[in-house]
C-alpha cells in the first residue's frame, strides 16, 4: 500500500469509475461485478453498505457490507448477522493488503454498531478466497449459503 487506504461512498461523481473496477478474469465467477452489488444495495437500503476502497486518489477495490439481516431468512429474527457481502479488489491491486484493510474496516463498522461477529461467505476450492479468510481468523461455521461456505470472525 502506497498510502493509507480509506473508504468512500459511491456518488454520481465516482459511479462510472466504481463500475469499471474489475477483478482478475479468472476470478469473475467467484464474485459479482460492482454494478450488480450496487443494484442489490439499491433494493436493500438500510442493510447494504457499499464503499469504494481508495489508496490516495486511486480506486483499488470495492466492498459491500450488510448489517442486521435475518441470515436464516425465515422471518423469525433469531439469527441476525452483519458482515461482508462482497469484496472486489482490482486485478492489479491484489496482494497489497487492501483485502485485509477492507475486512478490518467492516469489522470496525460492525463494532461501532454494537456487533460482536463478522460473517462472510466464499466459494470453496483452490481458486476461491478461503485461505485469505481463514488466514484472517475466520472459522467455517459448517453452513452453506447460496453454494458458498459461511465463515465467522469473532470481534471481541
Amino acid at each position: 500500500m502506497a498510502s493509507s487506504p480509506r473508504l468512500e461512498k459511491i456518488t454520481p461523481n465516482n459511479f462510472e469509475a466504481a463500475i469499471a473496477l474489475k477483478v482478475h478474469p479468472d476470478q469473475d465467477h467467484l464474485v459479482a461485478p460492482v454494478v450488480t452489488s450496487l443494484a442489490e444495495a439499491y433494493v436493500h437500503p438500510g442493510v447494504a453498505w457499499p464503499r469504494l476502497i481508495l489508496d490516495g486518489d486511486r480506486i483499488v477495490g470495492f466492498l459491500m457490507a450488510f448489517f442486521d439481516i435475518d441470515f436464516a431468512g425465515n422471518g423469525t429474527g433469531t439469527d441476525i448477522r452483519s458482515g461482508l457481502w462482497r469484496l472486489n479488489i482490482a486485478a492489479g491491486e491484489q496482494g497489497r493488503g487492501y483485502g485485509r484493510f477492507a475486512v478490518r474496516a467492516v469489522a470496525a463498522e460492525i463494532r461501532r454498531r454494537g456487533g460482536t461477529r463478522l460473517t462472510a461467505c466464499w466459494h470453496p476450492g483452490e481458486e476461491g478466497p478461503e485461505d485469505f479468510y481463514l488466514g484472517l481468523g475466520f472459522r467455517s461455521t459448517g453452513e452453506v449459503s447460496g453454494g458458498q461456505r459461511v465463515g465467522e470472525l469473532e470481534l471481541t
